[in-house]
Order: structure tokens, then C-alpha cells, then sequence
């Protein structure tokens, strides 16, 4: 202390040398090096006794002699001379130690910033050899060898080799870190998470659920077992549950396979309804559900006989396959409610899905589990609500299926619906086979033009016709006046409707195939009189044709068959459409003019064919009908078909069109009571046409009296109800003068 406050008063230099044994208290001249460094004291601090002195090394030196020792050591020392050698030598040298360095910074070394940047900056190699042994990790001795070495070379040499041997100690000790660290780290998560474990199961069992039963994947794992799926499912199944068992609790797949297992769990992989038939029961059950529809009936009392000797054919392991029932008819004639009824006849499930509309593949076939928002197909969630793997599966309005860019519902439909393939049904979403050969499939539609040919090969067609009016009759005695009475809150004492009533609001304020429009009124009647009883004012003691008309007001149609007079240029015609039968009238104005043909009435392209082909049979048979030569030159022809918003097509009224236009060209009248249908050939033939059922229970709805049908049809009328064929007289014609002479007064 008293030499470096002395040295900062004078001349501010002082000798640094480092003791031979730094444990010595008081070292004397012999236990000193030789060599050390001459350096200038730049600042002097003292503190409570302790001197802080900043010293900056300037030189090596030797110590000659000692001057004094007393009250501090002064001695004479001599400059040491550096041997520098070859500097681009000395200068690769440098930049190895100071990389060197760098990597053990990097590796965990303590080094002060500044002097790290400022070695690797560059500078005298002399420098950097000093600064970098600074930092050294040394032994003493080592240092004082760096110290006392004069040559740069040998200096940097001796630096550069304890520096990689010191990266090699850190990078031993990062391994071992580092293996440490990890074995330490899973020690630790795996008790953390034992831990947890015990925690979770203790709660648990505080709750009822009882240790590991009430772990989740315990659960799912069980149920898989219970689901008694087919071995390949359930290996699929129990995968997907070691995958999710294994990923992070907030994984977002997690969500999506736990779904995608209950599906698969849900699902009625052995679960059925017996499947006794008993035809007895069944023709009880479908008298007692709907009037009439015998011969649907009976078919389907057929299927049922079939279905039950095949299910003997089976256990003896002769298996076979049974088509597709598939329901066409007009709204509102019961094909639903049949379904229901066979549902009910066979003890098992009904399922319902409406089908009209559907343009997506991915609605019968499902989704990807790829995709957000992913489902199963709405047969796969048809069974699976049902809850076994035989119910009777209804698949309504058929013929509404659409077809747009994101595929063909039809088609996904084909594998679904094939007797011979469906046991193997794919469903996108399970990705597993599901069998569907034991499903009760019942299809409905309104028409079978539109359902694709390939679809309706595998169909069973079974055509429903519209009801006469004593079916109705009976239909609304027995089925509709119950439930409307009951649902609109009346007791059977306070309102009591006639069969005239009855009848009053079938023929003139209902026109349609089926029973909705008329349960309809009949539902507006009860609630008419309900509020007559709710307001205790005076009730009608029954229901007739005049209390009919005070209720629902003025009548909506009209009877047009009857109230048409016989008159020229007009035919009465018969259609078929979507609602069942109508009739058509068919009018023929004749103006001066130059052969124009006019077609109104809103006509398709098939049924302005059969005008032209009328006016061509006619043009080209003049002479027998007695019509001037040349009245297509000579004058203008307008044929029109009235409800002109109405669309109209088809061939079946050529009859009636050239019947009008004989009777516009000869001004003779056509009889009113007459309704005719028939395609007409240009030499004059009638050809067969279809609807026949539905076509005559419209005239005779009509009041029409006499219906000409083409000889080809005779057949048909086998469908009819009895009470309609005795109602109607029938011709049968096979060519356009037959039908002249009937229906053209002479």
C-alpha cells in the first residue's frame, strides 16, 4: 500500500510480480519472480483503509537488484524485448485464439464483453496473446510461463492449447448438463404427472366414479368392447384411442377422434329388433291404419311373405336378397303413413328422412373427418338413431334429389340401396364398412320420370292412384273427423257431420288426389265451431251441405264437367299430373287470315307436336270429312288450353285436339258428357297412353259420363274401383273416326 500510494505521488510507475506461493503473508525477495511488469498507476481510491488502484500494464521487465525493502521493496529493473516473428504468421495465430475463444463463450465461458469484442475486433497479436491469457482458467504457474515467454509465436501457442483444452472440458460438461438436465427433466414430468394422476383419481372417486373406471379412455375402452363391433372395427377403434391417449390433453384432434369413437360406439353394430312377421297381424294393422288401397296392400303383404320366407332361407344358409320398395303416387294418398303402418306390422324402428332437395353427395355418403364440422351421412345418423340395424328406413320425395357441382346424391345412393352390395356399406366419416342388408328400405316419390334409370333399376315400384269420392268419404268418417275433433279440443257430441256434408266439401271446395286439402277444411270446420262453443253461442245440431257453405263460404271449384254445354270448337281432354288426375278443355277459334297456327295455354313441345300432327290428319283428309280443300291457306287456326299458367305437356291429348278442330271446321257441337285421351297417329291411329287410373277418377270427379279410351288401355281398367266403373260407360276406339262419331254430334 505504501508503495503504490508513493508511485501514485511521484511518478506514478510501479512493478507487479507474482509471489512463487501466493499462501505467504510477507514474501521476501526470494519468493518473488524475477519477471513480471512495469505499469502506470492511472488512479488511486482509498476506501476505509483499502486502497482500489487502477494500474495499466505497460512493459515486461526483469528485476535486477533491490534497492531498499523498508518502509517498501524499491528494485531496479530492465525492459524485456518482445521477438516478433513473421506477422501474417502471427496474425492467423491471433484469429485462431480468438475464435477459439469465442466457442468457449459460447459453450459457457465467463469472458467480459468489452475484451471479448475487442479481441475478436482484430489488433496487435502481442495484445491479443496477453488479453486472451487474462482469461485462462490457468494455474498460476501457467500464467507466469505466458508471462516470462518473449516470443509471440510461443505465447500464442501456449494460449491457443490451454483454450482447447478448456472448450473440451466445457463441451464435456454441457454433455453431461445436458443428460442430466433431460433424465432429470422426465424423472420430473413423469412424478409431476403420477402426481396429477392420483390427484384426478382421488377426486374422481370422491365423486362416485371410482378410481380408473372413471377414466375417460377406461370408459371408451369398455365400450368399445360392449359395442361387440365386427374384430376388424374394433382394432381400428382401439387405435385410434391409443393415438389420442397418447397426444396432449388440448391437441386439437384430440376433439375430433374422441367424436369420431362414439360414433363408432353408438352405432348398433349387433343390435336388431326381432323380426317376426306375422301376416295376420300386418293385413290387421293396415286395414285398421288406411281405407282402401287394396292392391297396395296386397303387394305389400307379398313383400312381407317373402321377406319372412327368406329369413327361414337364411338360418339354413341359403341367402338371398329382395329388392327396394318404392312408392309413387300423388300427395297426400297415404304412402307415409303406409310406411309407418309396415313399421309397426314388423315390431320394429321407423326412421324418416326427406330427401327433397339434397344436392350434396356428402348428405348421404359424409364427410371426411378431415374436414371442420365433419358428420357421418344421413343414413349412418338414421340408424344410429334408431338404435338397431334392421328398422324400416323410409327415404321421402325420391324424385327431388338435385345435382350440382359438389356431386350426385343419386348415385351415393346406388351402393345404399343395392341388395347385393349394401352389406358393405362405406360411409365417409367411419371409414369403416357398415352392413346394411338387413335395413327395411322404403322409398316415396310424387314422380318416376325424374329418379335416374340406374337408381330405379334396383326399386320395387308400387304405384299409389288418387281416391274416389266415396273413399274419401269413408277416409274422413273413419280417420280424419276423429283426429281433427280431438286436436281442435271438441267432443264427438258437439259436432256431427253428415255424408252429404261430407261430400259437399270434397266435390266443391277440395280437387285433389289425396286427403290433405280435406282434412284441412275439415280442421277449419272444427275450429269454427269450437269458437261457437267457446263463446256458448248456439251450435248447429249437425253439419250438412248448407252448414258446410255458412262456414267455409263461397265454394272454391266448381263442377265444370257438368255445367259445360255441348258446343263447337271444344273438346274436354283427360291429364295426368304430379296431384293426379285433371281434366283439360281444349278450344279452337278459326280467323281469316293465311294459315297461321297459334298454340296458347302455356303447351310443351310434345303436346304442340300433337296439334300439328291433328291439323296435318285433318289437312290430308278433307274430302272424307267433308271440310274445304284448302282451309289451312285460308284461314288462321288458334288452339288454346285454358289455365294458361299452368304447364302442359305430353301426347295424350291429340284425341281431344282433333276433335275440337273437326268441330271448329264443321261447326258441330261436341258432346259435354264426353272425356277422351288417347296419341294420335297421322294416319289417324290411337295409341295407348299411361295414367289411366288417375285420368278417370278425375272425370268422374268431373261428373263426365263417357270416357274414350284407346283399345290398348282395356287392360287398365282392372286398377278401377268398382263404383267408378259402374259410374262411367267406356269406349274403346282405335282410330280418330271412332272418336268423331261418338263425340261429334251429327
Amino acid at each position: 500500500m505504501a508503495a503504490i500510494k508513493s508511485a501514485f505521488d511521484t511518478d506514478k510507475m510501479v512493478v507487479l510480480v507474482a509471489q512463487r506461493d501466493p499462501r505467504m503473508e510477507e514474501p521476501g525477495p526470494e519468493e518473488i519472480h524475477d519477471i513480471g511488469v512495469i505499469g502506470r498507476v492511472d488512479q488511486l481510491i482509498q476506501v476505509n483503509g483499502t486502497i482500489h488502484a487502477l494500474v495499466t500494464g505497460i512493459k515486461r521487465v526483469k528485476i535486477v537488484s533491490v534497492v531498499k525493502k523498508e518502509p517498501f521493496v524499491e528494485v531496479i529493473v530492465s525492459e524485456l524485448a518482445e521477438v516478433i516473428e513473421k506477422e501474417e504468421e502471427l496474425k492467423i495465430l491471433a484469429g485462431h485464439a480468438s475464435r477459439e475463444l469465442q466457442r468457449a463463450f459460447s459453450l459457457g465461458k465467463t469472458v467480459d464483453p468489452t475484451t471479448l469484442m475487442r479481441i475478436a475486433a482484430g489488433g496487435k497479436p502481442s495484445e491479443a496473446a496477453d488479453q486472451i491469457a487474462f482469461s485462462l482458467e490457468i494455474p498460476l504457474s501457467e500464467k507466469q510461463e505466458i508471462l516470462e515467454a518473449l516470443s509471440i509465436k510461443v505465447r500464442l501457442d501456449k494460449v491457443i492449447k490451454a483454450l482447447e483444452r478448456e472448450v473440451r472440458i466445457l463441451q464435456l460438461e454441457r454433455s453431461i448438463d445436458t443428460k442430466t438436465q433431460t433424465k432429470f427433466e422426465k424423472n420430473m414430468r413423469r412424478a409431476v404427472l403420477e402426481e396429477k394422476k392420483k390427484t384426478i383419481e382421488k377426486e374422481l372417486e370422491g365423486l362416485g366414479a371410482g378410481g380408473d373406471a372413471g377414466s375417460e379412455f377406461v370408459e371408451l375402452k369398455k365400450k368399445i368392447k360392449a359395442a361387440k363391433m365386427p374384430k376388424e372395427i374394433r382394432e381400428k377403434a382401439l387405435h385410434e384411442l391409443a393415438r389420442v391417449a397418447e397426444m396432449p390433453a388440448f391437441a386439437p384432434e384430440v376433439s375430433y377422434i374422441r367424436t369420431y369413437l362414439d360414433w363408432l360406439v353408438q352405432m348398433p353394430w349387433s343390435k336388431r329388433t326381432p323380426n317376426e312377421v306375422s301376416l295376420k297381424e300386418a293385413s290387421r294393422i293396415l286395414e285398421e291404419d288406411h281405407y282402401g288401397l287394396k292392391p297396395i296392400k296386397e303387394r305389400i303383404l307379398e313383400y312381407l311373405a317373402v321377406m319372412k320366407l327368406r329369413e327361414r332361407n337364411k338360418k339354413k344358409g341359403n341367402e338371398q336378397t329382395a329388392n327396394i320398395l318404392c312408392f309413387i303416387g300423388p300427395p297426400g294418398v297415404g304412402k307415409t303413413s303406409i310406411g309407418k303402418s309396415i313399421a309397426r306390422a314388423l315390431g320394429r324402428k321407423f326412421v324418416r328422412i326427406s330427401l327433397g332437395g339434397v344436392r350434396d353427395e356428402a348428405e348421404i355418403r359424409g364427410h371426411r373427418r378431415t374436414y371442420v364440422g365433419a358428420m357421418p351421412g344421413r343414413i349412418i345418423q338414421g340408424i344410429k338413431n334408431a338404435g338397431t340395424k334392421n328398422p324400416v328406413f323410409m327415404l321421402d320425395e325420391i324424385d327431388k334429389l338435385g345435382v350440382d357441382f359438389r356431386g350426385d346424391p343419386s348415385s351415393a345412393l346406388l351402393e345404399a340401396l343395392d341388395p347385393e352390395q349394401n352389406c358393405e356399406f362405406s360411409d365417409h366419416y367411419l371409414e369403416v364398412p357398415f352392413d346394411l342388408s338387413e335395413v327395411f328400405f322404403i322409398l316415396t316419390g310424387n314422380m318416376l320420370d325424374t329418379i335416374p334409370p340406374p337408381l330405379r333399376d334396383r326399386l320395387e315400384i308400387i304405384s299409389f292412384s288418387g281416391y274416389t269420392h266415396e273413399e274419401k268419404l269413408h277416409i274422413a268418417k273413419k280417420y280424419l273427423m276423429p283426429k281433427q275433433i280431438t286436436k281442435n279440443g271438441l267432443r264427438e257430441e258437439e259436432i256431427k257431420f253428415t255424408d252429404k256434408g261430407i261430400l259437399e266439401i270434397i266435390k266443391f271446395y277440395t280437387r285433389e288426389a289425396g286427403v290433405r286439402e280435406l282434412e284441412r277444411m275439415i280442421a277449419n270446420v272444427c275450429r269454427k265451431i269450437a269458437r261457437k262453443v267457446a263463446e256458448e253461442r248456439a251450435i248447429p245440431s249437425e253439419i250438412g251441405p248448407n252448414e258446410v257453405k255458412k262456414l267455409l263460404g263461397i265454394t272454391r271449384y266448381t263442377n265444370t264437367g257438368r255445367e259445360r254445354k255441348d258446343e263447337s270448337g271444344m273438346a274436354t281432354g283427360l291429364a295426368w299430373t304430379q296431384a293426379g288426375g285433371d281434366i283439360l278443355f281444349i278450344e279452337v277459334a278459326l280467323m281469316p287470315g293465311r294459315g297461321q297456327i297459334y298454340l296458347t295455354g302455356k303447351l310443351g313441345s310434345v303436346m304442340k307436336e300433337s296439334c300439328q300432327a291433328a291439323v296435318s290428319y285433318l289437312r290430308s283428309h278433307w274430302k272424307e270429312f267433308k271440310i274445304e280443300r284448302d282451309f289451312a291457306k285460308k284461314m288462321d287456326i288458334h288452339i288454346h288450353v285454358p289455365e294458361g299458367a299452368v304447364p302442359k305437356d305430353g301426347p295424350s291429348a291429340g284425341v281431344a285436339i282433333a276433335t275440337a278442330l273437326l268441330s271448329a271446321l264443321t261447326k258441330k257441337k261436341t258432346r259435354s258428357d264426353i272425356g277422351m285421351t288417347g296419341e294420335i297417329t297421322l294416319r289417324g291411329k290411337v295409341l295407348e297412353i299411361g295414367g289411366v287410373k288417375e285420368k278417370v277418377l278425375a272425370a268422374h270427379r268431373a261428373g263426365l259420363k263417357v270416357i274414350l279410351l284407346p283399345k290398348a288401355n282395356k287392360k287398365d281398367l282392372a286398377e278401377l274401383p268398382t263404383k267408378v266403373k259402374k259410374d262411367l260407360k267406356f269406349v274403346f276406339i282405335e282410330n280418330l273416326k271412332q272418336v268423331f262419331d261418338k263425340a261429334i254430334n251429327s
